[in-house]
């Protein structure tokens, strides 16, 4: 029931049945008068069934008053009540006029009502606790109203919100004003006058836009009609704000806002836009709005002194999708956009001596300046360099990237070399499709890598000392919603042989749990240096073998299907010696069997075998197990060759996987010994 236009309405109400009455300034009062009113309109609202009481016994100061109103509407402002009735004792102000002052009810709520009607003003407030509101009308200006606003709720205000945006809720704050509502005949009403509002928040009912905590002292100037208008100057003082996947985070800094604004009925046209958050960001420009809110138009120009700050309190949402809300960013930017029928026309982003660093070692960016250029349309250059960086703990030196924009797409003008571990590196193209229509980002690249040395990737990235060099061509990769997807595959020559990945896809890569999937085969690999960088005992020979399937997350294994076999090679011999056999033994729960032969083992430094193979299919934690055949209930996983045979069996199909893994850790201390049946 309580809304800051009441007072107003009922005391132009109290005013009309006076005079009606023949209860005006300087008349005398009757004993007792009723009077129902159909219908009572004024320029800001109509009453509708009217019902007013007076007794007023001889002789005595004052007389009891009841005004009752069915239906109160003032479409304009967006607000209706019903079922009112106010109490109070009428009497005179020794001025000519009247005053009276008593309890209004609607329903369950109660307020303090007090009109005084003067012979060249009307004054009216309504009272609840700490909440008041104040109204003033003066006679040499009937079509304007002074209202004075003191702590009230924000929730009261909903209806003359909703006049603007439908969606809009306002959940919580309070609101201090001295405006002035204007409402001339024919013309549309007006609102003028300082706001200050406190702890205000905002919602939508799907929780795309919201504020919470929002102070803000600012002058209005608002004109409600067929064509609705609007400005708004002055400043933000903290809070927190959202609009879709953009967070902000004001704290308690001042923010100075200039809005104006139009609607026509097909939406709202913001012709300035001004927010200076100082030493953080600056933006002017304007925009436009469809009739949802959609946006429609945009032509902004930005600039920030302190990326880090920006970070903090702009740009944490957007980085939180990515899965980088640690990244730590330094230096400045400017920037420009401009969208119209609701397409991204053109956008300018300049850095300035930029510093990105990713706190959980994915990648990392130092000293970028340059600027990045897109159109749609004219075709436009633009070049970004860096001094140096790193990608996984890989270090790379000084890069340029220079680009081509046209057509809504953003171009490698040529291919572009990265010197990284003592190789190269080379996008041999590059483009970037903005969102547009119902189409999210878009980036496809090719990638060249061209004789790195494995040993210093090994070294970067805390692996076992591995050596050889890494070669292959990805043709395609094309990244759209979250995922990457390779073409083509990546070789590498490792340990004598080779191992070849393809099938290379990623999910989230920058995200939370990051996803890759692929197919690895192994190519008569050297198992001498291999087994040597994994402290596996000593196994020579040749390996094959291939990884199907393998899904990691969060870059740990949670599927594949692994086949290993040694591959039998003239001149090659196959040896085993017995610590790789201790750890054969402890890691495969397996056991050294055939009867006499067995107790020789420890007699011998290493075995000659014919093969050896074992076989991993990993779902749910458990680890299938199989070998080079059957033995029993139990699988081969080495067979033995010569004197004396060796053959190591295993008899525990179904292996829990993280026990797996903690026995191949302990395999590095050597403190294992066979297990001979």
């Amino acid at each position: 029931m309580s809304r800051p236009m009441l007072p107003l309405l009922l005391s132009l109400a109290l005013s009309s049945w006076l005079w009606t009455a023949g209860i005006g300034p300087a008349r005398a009062a009757p004993r007792t008068a009723t009077a129902t009113i159909d219908r009572v309109t004024t320029a800001v609202a109509t009453l509708h069934d009217v019902r007013v009481g007076l007794a007023w016994p001889e002789g005595a100061p004052h007389g009891e008053l009841r005004l009752r109103a069915r239906r109160v509407e003032a479409p304009e402002l967006g607000y209706r009540f019903r079922d009112l009735d106010w109490r109070c004792p009428l009497q005179r102000d020794g001025n000519g006029g009247w005053q009276c002052a008593g309890e209004l009810r609607s329903g369950a709520e109660r307020m303090q009502l007090s009109v005084a009607l003067g012979a060249a003003t009307t004054e009216a407030s309504l009272t609840r606790d700490a909440i008041r509101i104040e109204l003033r009308r003066n006679a040499a200006a009937p079509d304007a109203t002074r209202i004075d606003l003191t702590r009230v709720p924000m929730a009261w205000t909903q209806a003359l919100l909703s006049q603007a945006w439908d969606s809009g809720r306002l959940t919580g704050g309070t609101l201090d004003a001295a405006l002035t509502v204007t409402a001339p005949s024919n013309q549309p009403l007006e609102i003028a006058g300082p706001l200050h509002l406190r702890a205000a928040s905002f919602d939508t009912p799907d929780g795309t836009i919201a504020g919470a905590n929002l102070g803000a002292r600012v002058d209005i100037d608002a004109r409600l009609g067929e064509v609705d208008r609007f400005t708004v100057d002055g400043q933000v003082l903290g809070g927190e704000l959202l609009f879709g996947t953009t967070y902000v985070s004001l704290q308690d800094r001042a923010v100075d806002l200039q809005l104006s604004g139009l609607q026509d009925g097909q939406g709202w046209r913001l012709p300035r836009i001004r927010w200076s958050d100082r030493g953080i960001l600056a933006v002017e420009g304007s925009a436009a709005l469809g009739p949802t809110a959609e946006l429609q138009a945009l032509d902004l120009r930005a600039s920030s002194p302190d990326l880090d700050r920006l970070a903090a309190g702009y740009l944490s949402g957007w980085l939180g999708l990515a899965g980088l809300a640690e990244l730590q960013i330094d230096g400045a930017a400017d920037a420009t956009v401009r969208i119209s029928d609701g397409q991204l026309d053109d956008a300018l982003l300049r850095l300035h001596d930029t510093r990105v660093d990713d706190p959980r070692g994915r990648f990392a960016f130092a000293g970028i300046d340059g600027d990045l250029r897109f159109s749609a349309t004219t075709p436009v250059s633009s070049e970004l360099r860096w001094r140096g960086g790193e990608i996984y703990g890989l270090a790379y030196g000084p890069t340029r990237l220079p680009f081509r924009s046209a057509d809504g797409v953003l171009r490698l003008r040529e291919a572009v070399a990265l010197p990284l571990l003592g190789g190269v590196a080379r996008f041999d193209h590059l483009q970037i499709r903005p969102p547009a229509d119902d189409q999210s980002l878009e980036v496809r690249f090719g990638l060249s890598l061209d004789r790195l040395d494995v040993a210093r990737l090994s070294d970067a990235l805390d692996w076992p000392a591995f050596t050889g060099e890494l070669s292959g061509t990805i043709p395609e990769a094309r990244y759209a919603d979250d995922r990457l997807q390779f073409d083509g595959g990546l070789a590498m020559q490792l340990f004598g042989g080779e191992v070849a990945v393809t099938s290379l896809s990623m999910e989230r890569p920058f995200g939370v749990l990051p996803t890759l999937s692929a197919d690895i085969a192994f190519d008569d690999i050297g198992l001498t240096a291999l087994t040597g960088a994994f402290d596996f005992g000593s196994i020579s020979g040749k390996l094959d073998g291939r990884i199907a399937d393998l899904r990691l997350v969060n870059w740990q294994p949670v599927a594949f299907d692994a086949q290993l076999r040694t591959d039998r090679h003239r001149g090659v011999r196959q040896r085993i010696s017995q610590r790789a056999v201790q750890d054969l033994t402890s890691v495969g729960n397996a056991s050294i069997v055939s009867s006499l032969q067995s107790q020789l083992i420890g007699f011998f430094d290493d075995f000659g075998y014919s093969q050896i193979g074992i076989a991993c299919r990993l779902s749910e934690e458990v680890c299938t197990m199989d070998g080079l055949g059957s033995a029993g209930e139990g699988f081969i996983i080495v067979q033995g060759s010569g004197l004396p045979r060796l053959t190591v069996v295993g008899f525990n199909r179904r292996v829990d996987w993280p026990t797996l893994v903690e026995r191949l850790a302990a395999v590095g201390t050597g403190d294992v010994k066979p297990v001979v049946d």
